[in-house]
């Protein structure tokens, strides 16, 4: 039915409710896959992607007519939902200065100020456009202050797509990783260990087999990139205590988890502290923005101060630093947080339910406001039993969902995420299209 009324009112109004399937054709002519990145192409789950108009809060307002409750929000980059008002209202006023200049701005500092005092372990930064330059500056400044080449890395976390941090796994800690792209010379990645996540016991031996060789190990605190997988015990601290027995540093990959567990990031809510942070998505308010720092004397080595190069034509451009600045302004107040974690546990307690209602064995991993659904009966803790479960019910479960009108990430090994804008009625809405997806699906099987 609802179908189609979106057929008779794209008869009678025109281009004004175009079809998904002509605009991804007529995209793929210009756009490389018709995307801009591959995750937005829907290969994970077939299909044609959804293309969007506008949004507004949690609503995505697609060209089709459809309003989506979304819980991908730009791939995590919007806690506060789409279009914001005091984001907008401070974008407005900072673009009628000019979009980008090239030169030092006030604004600027007063974002790194804000980083430095909310993030314990950074005491300078450098702002990027984007978690990928972050990540590349970071991991450039730590081979240079330790002389050293070689990054650990942990199977399943992206960091970018930095050539030598595209890489899978060898058969140990013997061999080195191999390139995980085409166009990415070996030579490239021959210093990159691959290693289990939550696998202390691996990570020992590398340091062990190259003692005086490793620069620095490189972790996202929550692997999100994999599907909300978290630390297990001790994991962060033992990966603390090898750095400094073997005078490495520790980097966090915080792009996704700056500002998403609680004000400051993971290593706020872990007790943990990095020699470097990487930053991006929450702290540009929706805008291009990465930044990355850590303890004054490992950043010194940086250009202007040091030898280690980077740059970047807008790095800290003005536009992007005042949605950040609005961003974060909102997240320091003092138990903001306290709410939107416990709408996001009341949604994963409700998809859990349904699917137990319906028998259906899934695993839901929760951090914070990110949640994953992993079809699969096992506890999910590293990329091996990520990789086991039902891939086939996700795809079904995505669409179904999709078809309800809610937007999860169309990837199993994405995660998903809660919003300051999710009310009670947008979860509670969400609950239900679920019991019902899982009851079809039940039904069907």
């Amino acid at each position: 039915m609802a179908q189609a009324k979106i057929k008779h009112r794209r008869r009678h109004k025109g281009a004004a409710f175009p079809d998904h399937a002509e605009l991804f054709e007529t995209a793929q002519r210009y756009l490389v896959g018709g995307v801009n990145s591959p995750v937005r192409s829907f290969r994970s789950v077939g299909g044609v992607p959804v293309f969007v108009r506008k949004a507004k809060g949690v609503t995505l307002y697609a060209e089709d007519g459809r309003k989506l409750i979304d819980y991908c929000l730009s791939w995590g980059a919007l806690i506060l939902g789409h279009a914001y008002p005091e984001v907008i209202a401070a974008l407005s006023k900072a673009i009628k200065n000019g979009t980008s200049y090239g030169m030092p701005t006030r604004l600027e500092t007063e974002l790194a100020k804000m980083l430095v005092e909310a993030v314990p372990s950074m005491g300078q930064v450098r702002l990027t456009s984007s978690g990928t330059e972050a990540v590349m500056g970071a991991t450039r400044i730590a081979r240079a202050y330790t002389e050293r080449n070689k990054i650990i890395k942990f199977e399943g976390g992206y960091h970018g797509h930095a050539d030598h941090l595209l890489v899978k796994a060898g058969s140990g800690a013997s061999t080195l990783g191999t390139p995980d792209s085409a166009g990415v010379p070996s030579d490239f990645t021959r210093h990159t260990l691959s290693l289990p996540y939550n696998d202390l016991r691996k990570i020992e031996e590398a340091f062990q087999q190259y003692p005086r060789d490793i620069a620095a190990i490189i972790v996202e605190p929550v692997a999100g990139n994999m599907g909300v997988v978290a630390p297990e015990k001790d994991f962060l601290q033992g990966l603390r205590k090898l750095c400094d027995r073997y005078q490495s540093l520790l980097i966090f990959d915080e792009v996704m988890t700056g500002f998403r567990l609680t004000y400051g990031g993971a290593q706020n809510y872990f007790k943990i502290q990095p020699d470097l942070t990487c930053l991006g998505k929450i702290i540009g308010g929706g805008m291009p923005l990465g930044a990355f720092g850590g303890r004054r004397d490992v950043m010194k080595v940086l250009a202007p101060l040091g030898p280690a190069y980077q740059a970047g034509t807008l790095s800290g451009n003005p536009v992007a630093v005042t949605a950040g600045i609005a961003t974060l302004k909102y997240l320091s107040r003092e138990g903001s947080y306290k709410l939107l974690i416990a709408r996001t546990q009341k949604l994963c307690a409700g998809i859990q339910k349904a699917a137990d209602a319906s028998g259906i064995q899934v695993r839901i991993n929760a951090a914070g406001s990110m949640f994953t659904v992993f079809f699969t009966d096992q506890g999910v803790t590293d990329y091996e039993t990520a990789k086991k479960q039902d891939g086939a019910l996700f795809r079904k479960f995505f669409h179904a969902l999709l078809a309800e009108g809610v937007y999860f990430a169309p990837s199993p090994f994405e995660a998903n995420f809660v919003s300051f804008a999710h009310t009670e009625k947008d979860i509670a809405r969400t609950i239900a299209a679920v019991q019902r997806v899982f009851k079809n699906i039940r039904d069907r099987e």
